[in-house]
């Protein structure tokens, strides 16, 4: 089991340094012949809404291609966002020129997913890490040479690795050199998106361990996309839960794990294997039927009933809020009540409960 380490709290902490409110992100496909207009758009992220305090961790998880990286890659601005508000350290920068942009992204970086994708493979080391210093002016008082020897010891390797060329290195040792890349310029928020999903289980926990290091000493604050809640679970204080575009449920991550309140929710930590055989055995593992729908086509009402065997026609003509529903929980669904500790219904062809 990971080790958690948590940090100290302080007044800064309720301070929220990444605010996202109604984000979206629609994706033109095509366009007319006449008039240029849109044929159709991809509605990638469709209103996302959420809040990170200073020092703290959100897991946002949900199934590929559920506009999870999607997410990310408009807080960092890599996508121009179509709508909504993006704040950073209380600054909006949905609309921000690149030029005033370059400026924010010493606040805020990112962390790939593919480690062997995300390094010029013509670079070495030293000089993948020395290019966000030099584009920003740092550092002062000390030479670029040793900033990176400081910033390799920092995640974890021997700084005489920095003339050496990203092919030499193993996938885990490429991601700790990716980590000190995004850590150059001294950010305070890091968008991880996926960044062991490409990794092998062994060598995730050690990126794990080493980033809730980090953020224990230098006070970062996460946005961790992934898939595996397992992971999410000991590396999150709060989770949000997406599906198609939007979040289902959000909570802190004790009372998610403990009362999900979403079907879509139910299923997914249905999946998470508990180490226990005994308590394993007694569990209901709800298997999800069909394949997520098309976000160029996304359904009416909640996009989710179509793989719900609890839907109604209010359902499928309504879309449900995602309203606060107890104490730091949130979840979009009309019976989230009725469902509640509810595991599943069998017999149903789109939803089947196993024992």
């Amino acid at each position: 089991m990971m080790n958690v380490h948590l940090m100290h709290n302080n007044s800064a902490s309720n301070r929220p340094v990444l605010e996202v409110a109604n984000l979206k992100k629609h994706f033109v496909i095509g366009k007319s012949f006449f008039g240029g207009k849109p044929l159709t758009k991809l509605k990638a992220v469709d209103g996302v809404s959420f809040a990170i305090g200073a020092g703290k961790t959100l897991g946002l998880v949900g199934e590929s291609g559920c506009g999870k990286s999607t997410v990310g890659k408009t807080i960092l601005r890599l996508y121009n966002p179509t709508e909504g508000s993006i704040r950073v350290l209380d600054q909006e920068i949905s609309a921000l020129k690149p030029k005033a942009m370059r400026d924010v992204r010493r606040s805020l970086q990112m962390i790939f997913q593919d480690p062997y994708a995300s390094l010029d493979p013509q670079m070495t080391v030293g000089r993948i890490i020395s290019e966000a210093l030099e584009i920003h002016g740092l550092p002062k008082g000390q030479s670029h040479a040793s900033r990176v020897k400081e910033l390799l010891s920092l995640v974890g390797l021997d700084p005489v690795v920095a003339n050496r060329r990203p092919k030499e290195f193993s996938g885990g040792q490429r991601q700790r050199i990716g980590i000190a890349r995004a850590l150059a310029v001294e950010p305070k928020v890091l968008v991880c998106d996926e960044p062991i999903s490409a990794l092998d289980v062994s060598i995730q926990a050690q990126v794990i361990n080493l980033l809730q290091r980090l953020q224990d000493e230098l006070g970062l604050t996460y946005l961790f996309i992934a898939h595996d809640l397992g992971v999410v679970r000991h590396f999150s204080d709060r989770v949000a839960v997406m599906y198609l575009g939007g979040i289902v449920e959000i909570a802190d991550r004790d009372r998610l794990y403990a009362d999900p309140l979403h079907p879509y929710t139910k299923a997914l930590l249905s999946a998470i294997p508990v180490p226990d055989p005994d308590v394993e055995q007694q569990r209901r593992r709800i298997l999800l039927r069909g394949e997520l729908p098309s976000p160029l086509n996304p359904p009416l009402g909640c996009r989710f009933h179509t793989r719900c065997p609890f839907a109604t026609d209010r359902c499928r003509e309504e879309v449900p809020a995602l309203v606060a529903v107890a104490p730091g929980q949130e979840v979009a669904c009309h019976y989230w009540q009725e469902l509640r500790g509810v595991e599943g219904r069998p017999n149903q062809s789109i939803l089947e409960t196993e024992k």
